[in-house]
């Protein structure tokens, strides 16, 4: 595969995670480029070998442990100054065994929050700040609910662990939108939970959200990233979402289910879910037709987890 005049090696990167949320971090040995830097651990694919198998090496031989659950996550293309790397991106959930370093490397569990150590490689930023997203994001329906009802709802959700929050309900005059993202904002904040709204930037300050969400007609007539912490866009095909790369930190893609709202409609199905996901250089949340019951469905597929209109407050 060709980068330029670069050609491109092909990379695994593992993100161990313990339940707590933190993610390990190995710091580059003497003798490396970049020694002293702090990295995922991870190494070169041989030739003929599949991504997994590389992966389930690398884990063996860095750190003498055995894999044992890992699910495809996103897809870097980084061009250092030796060398242009295509880092695939795995989370590993589960191994067997401690991990001791079999190479001379340190290592630390840190929060992607509040990351310890320094200097990073600087090809982890963004994977750091794409680590602190949750796994469900919950889409706003006050309007079908009733506000009433809705807000009672979130508050019940909020206090079982949603985490992030889209306040959608376009259909809303702006004056009800902005009053019911302010509310939504003062609740979440309660919990720590981030808020993004569906619409202009100025909505968002106004309500003192942490973000902006971009439909895709918004993000294709979108030429620069939105002046936010973070941006998310909803997509549907490759090229959205190609572009939802350049302008957002994560994607929702869909209709990966037949959904109630669009009966009939044709969707994408895991296969094709999972062949966008793992090539996305951002975090991927699959929406339409999902439940609870799917995220580790989608993440089996190579996505971060699941987006829910309806379920994220049944």
């Amino acid at each position: 595969m060709q980068h330029g005049n670069n050609e491109i090696i092909e990379v695994v990167a593992a993100v161990l995670t313990r339940p707590n949320g933190e993610v390990m971090l190995a710091s580059r040995p003497v003798g490396k480029v970049y020694a002293g830097y702090w990295e995922f651990p991870g190494g070169k694919v041989e030739a003929g070998e599949s991504l997994e198998h590389a992966l389930a090496r690398e884990l063996q031989e860095e750190l003498g442990i055995k894999l044992a659950k890992a699910t495809r996550w996103i897809t870097k293309i980084f061009a250092y100054p030796h060398a242009t790397v295509r880092l695939n991106f795995y989370r590993v959930w589960q191994w067997r065994g401690e991990p001791h370093p079999h190479e001379g490397q340190t290592f630390a569990w840190d929060n992607p929050a509040a990351h310890s150590v320094e200097p990073l490689l600087p090809a982890n930023f963004p994977i750091l700040k794409a680590l602190q997203l949750p796994p469900v994001y919950g889409i706003s329906h006050a309007k079908a609910l009733g506000r009433d009802i809705f807000l009672q709802r979130l508050e019940i959700a909020l206090q079982n662990g949603l985490r992030l929050i889209q306040v959608r309900d376009k259909d809303l005059p702006d004056t009800e939108r902005l009053e019911l993202a302010c509310e939504v904002v003062k609740r979440a904040k309660v919990h720590d939970a981030r808020v993004l709204v569906n619409g202009p930037v100025e909505m968002a300050n106004a309500a003192g959200a942490d973000g902006v969400h971009l439909d895709s007609g918004a993000l294709m007539n979108c030429h620069a990233r939105p002046d936010c912490e973070w941006v998310g866009a909803s997509c549907h095909n490759e090229e959205e979402l190609a572009h939802a790369a350049v302008i957002a930190d994560f994607a929702m893609l869909s209709p990966v289910l037949p959904t109630a709202s669009h009966p009939g409609e044709p969707t994408l199905g895991w296969e094709a879910f999972s062949q966008l996901a793992a090539q996305s250089p951002i975090p991927v949340y699959a929406l339409g037709g999902v439940t609870q019951a799917d995220l580790d469905q989608s993440r089996n597929h190579g996505g971060h987890g699941i987006a829910m209109l309806r379920g994220a407050w049944t």
